[in-house]
């Protein structure tokens, strides 16, 4: 399927947004029904879960249902020699789509459980730990959104990537945001899933360090890319992906 940049456009950003919808509100679900902290975690990573492969599954053919600029970025860079991926143009446009997207998301999220909105978060996310853990669970999913198109699975990119993520939530420190726009998202609510502005800029840097070292190490496990490939359908994401 061919879609106008557009059309393209217009998915990252609806995609982007029920993604964080997605995690925000179920976070707020969970800590109204739950005081225990695993369980919060829990019903926010499996409702995440759920929901990325869902929309990647819907919006894939598509954008490429890539909701991060992580991924947006990476496929720019994978491809550019045999021009098989995004044009610069197209590559600011799908970020800016995910960045409002991921914005409004979060808005929405709060409108639905009757929080304030446009609040910013007071959770402090800023240690070192937390940023070796985004910089782990981004690099993993650069490699996984990649390594499947690679070796020509990139069908199985909404359960690989969805069950990543949902994995990664409980194998990283920082619960693996893995994705700036909704990193930048996930500020705008005082809720069970944000992340205080000043936290940001640290994890969006981490992040954008472990896709470089995601891209490092698609290159020693599959080598250059061929000068032609099919268009990675994504997550994330995170493929037809992220993440949360």
């Amino acid at each position: 399927m061919t879609a106008s940049l557009g059309r393209r456009v217009a998915a990252e950003a609806v995609g982007t947004g029920l993604l964080v919808a997605v995690v925000v509100g179920s976070g707020i679900q969970a800590t109204g029904l739950s005081h225990d902290v695993g369980v919060q975690l829990l019903a926010n990573s499996l409702a995440t879960v759920f929901g990325l492969a869902v929309l990647i599954t819907l919006l894939g053919p598509v954008s490429g249902a890539h909701f991060n600029p992580a991924v947006t970025l990476a496929v720019w860079f994978n491809g550019r020699r045999g021009g098989a991926g995004p044009s610069l143009r197209e590559v600011v446009a799908y970020v800016a789509a995910q960045v409002a997207g991921a914005i409004g998301g979060a808005v929405l999220a709060d409108a639905m459980f009757a929080e304030p909105l446009v609040t910013f978060s007071t959770h402090d996310r800023f240690a070192g730990h937390l940023w070796l853990g985004e910089v782990v669970a981004t690099g993993g999913l650069i490699m996984l959104v990649l390594g499947l198109e690679r070796v020509g699975r990139a069908s199985l990119a909404p359960m690989a990537v969805a069950s990543y993520i949902g994995a990664a939530y409980w194998f990283t420190s920082s619960t693996s945001f893995a994705n700036p726009a909704v990193t930048v998202g996930r500020a705008f609510t005082d809720t069970f899933a944000g992340i205080a502005p000043a936290s940001v800029a640290p994890f969006v840097g981490a992040q954008l360090l472990g896709a470089v070292l995601g891209l490092a190490a698609v290159a020693v496990v599959y080598g250059r890319p061929a000068r032609t490939t099919d268009d990675v359908v994504v997550p994330h994401g995170e493929p037809e992906l992220a993440s949360s």
